[in-house]
């Protein structure tokens, strides 16, 4: 049994929306623990382990970023902050498994496996935050844990994992033992999976992650990121539209469908750097939209020609700082940039809205808080669940027996668990319904996020009134699929779980 990850900073006590029942999910959890933690009180491992997991449920959401080697996970994690704090180069940093958290103070400690948490000392190269391990292998260190002052990570720690199918077999050994140990859940509550493009590798390790059980790893914790969108077709000004299409289109993916939540394109790049452009690039970006047009595109024809200036006679931004523009902002970044000036956009804030509205960021933060934060309650549930079930399988005792039994109650009662088990079902293809029919069974179900107005499709600022309204119908309609003669036994039963939800939605709506 693992020891427990270090002390945690907590978060805001939150709880995602019920369906109506009491007492709530996570109330029900938080008392499994407590009694199995007294029948556990003279196991100082395993009562430290349930202490640990019952306090988790006051930390904010655990949210790990993985994928392979340079898919870009350090830099989304800078986007999603809006500051530089994790190191993006091949350093030894990105080696190890990193941890955000908000602190009161900048800080960072590192964890060695044999011995005790030391300091490391922070400072900046070219504004992004660094710091050395001061001559300790990385193979030795456990993790690193940094607190920084973010409203961002209020409510979602970041983990940062080294890459997956990483050429260092040490390294891609410490990114699956954190993802996927053996000899206990994962640390985090969910996953951001990163990926350039669909290859084997990427869906190995989604399917490594998916486990039948209910309690463990599903689509539901789980986004998958088209990530570098800004790359596809050679950094054109369509490049982002070319990415959403092939994110539709692996939504669709019966497959991809089954082993995550969704996917989405996001320039990872251009979204970092929109939230922290400096003004001396804002500068340089308005000196190249001076350029002649066939100049401008004779240079990002390569990022080598961008580089030397090749062609063009150009003083400033010189050599050095063209080299410093492409890292931060790549082709497509200054392509667009330099339109975005040439249409007259001339301050240098509305540009950086501009390319962190057009990097897909936003939609991401919007998945987000649709599909993690709303579930936050379930998730934690889910590693809860996860660690009794593991401390009664590795301290067998007579006690054992009844909290057992109380977990497989939990797992077969709880509505929310029953909703996950359908929704994987119908997105696996295990169970089918009508093509009119499957979409809006999976948005009442929660397939689009947790809040009424998000199962039934209507806009969030509606009146209660009118969310009644629509859940009723909901409710009816889905009743008389159920009880129709001409549906089969696998329709009536998912129809009979949708109609659940909907009375969910009316007994929540109802102390409005």
């Amino acid at each position: 049994m693992r020891t427990a990850p270090p002390e945690r900073r907590r978060g805001p006590a939150m709880s995602a929306p019920t369906m109506g029942q009491a007492p709530p999910l996570g109330s029900t959890v938080r008392v499994l623990l407590r009694h199995t933690m007294e029948a556990y009180s003279d196991s100082p491992q395993a009562l430290g382990w349930l202490r640990h997991h019952l306090e988790r449920f006051d930390e904010p959401l655990r949210v790990a970023i993985a994928g392979k080697v340079k898919a870009g996970k350090s830099t989304l994690l800078n986007a999603l902050v809006g500051e530089e704090i994790a190191p993006t180069d091949a350093g030894e940093c990105t080696r190890v498994v990193t941890w955000y958290q908000d602190g009161h103070v900048p800080k960072v400690l590192m964890y060695p496996k044999a011995a005790q948490p030391r300091p490391l000392t922070i400072h900046r190269n070219r504004g992004a935050l660094a710091f050395d391990l001061q001559g300790t292998p990385t193979d030795q260190v456990d993790r690193l844990v940094v607190d920084w002052p973010s409203q961002n990570l209020r409510s979602q720690t970041l983990i940062d994992t080294p890459g997956i199918a990483s050429l260092s077999g040490d390294t891609s050994m410490r990114a699956g033992a954190f993802l996927t140990p053996d000899d206990a859940p994962t640390p985090a509550d969910a996953v951001i999976y990163l990926m350039r493009h669909l290859h084997a590798t990427d869906v190995r390790f989604l399917e490594s992650f998916y486990d039948q059980g209910v309690a463990k790893a599903t689509p539901v914790n789980t986004i998958a990121v088209l990530s570098r969108a800004d790359e596809i077709g050679v950094g054109r000004l369509d490049a982002l539209t070319s990415a959403r299409r092939i994110a539709r289109r692996y939504r669709s993916d019966e497959k991809i469908r089954g082993l995550c939540q969704t996917v989405v394109a996001v320039a990872g790049l251009l979204a970092q750097t929109g939230r922290t452009m400096r003004q001396d690039e804002f500068a340089a970006l308005v000196a190249l939209a001076e350029l002649p047009r066939a100049d401008m595109d004779g240079l990002l024809l390569s990022v080598d020609r961008f580089v030397r200036g090749e062609g063009v006679e150009l003083a400033h931004p010189d050599t050095d700082a063209r080299a410093r523009l492409i890292e931060r902002f790549g082709l497509f970044g200054v392509r667009l940039g330099v339109t975005l000036v040439r249409q007259g956009i001339n301050d240098p804030t509305r540009v950086a809205e501009e390319l962190v509205r057009r990097s897909g960021l936003e939609d991401l933060r919007t998945v987000l808080a649709t599909q993690f934060t709303e579930r936050r309650d379930l998730l934690k549930s889910r590693s809860a669940l996860l660690a009794v079930e593991m401390v009664l399988q590795r301290e067998p005792r007579p006690a054992a027996a009844a909290l057992s039994a109380e977990v497989e109650k939990i797992l077969a009662g709880a509505h929310e668990f029953v909703e996950l088990r359908m929704l994987s079902a119908l997105r696996a293809g295990a169970v089918k319904l009508p093509t009119d029919a499957i979409e809006e069974a999976e948005r009442l179900l929660g397939g689009d996020g947790g809040s009424a107005a998000a199962r039934l499709g209507l806009d969030p600022g509606i009146h209660p009134e009118d969310l009644r309204r629509a859940a009723l119908e909901a409710a009816t309609r889905w009743k008389r699929r159920a009880e129709s003669p001409l549906s089969s036994r696998n329709t009536a039963d998912a129809a009979r779980i949708v109609v659940r939800s909907c009375e969910g939605m009316l007994a929540s709506l109802h102390r409005y």
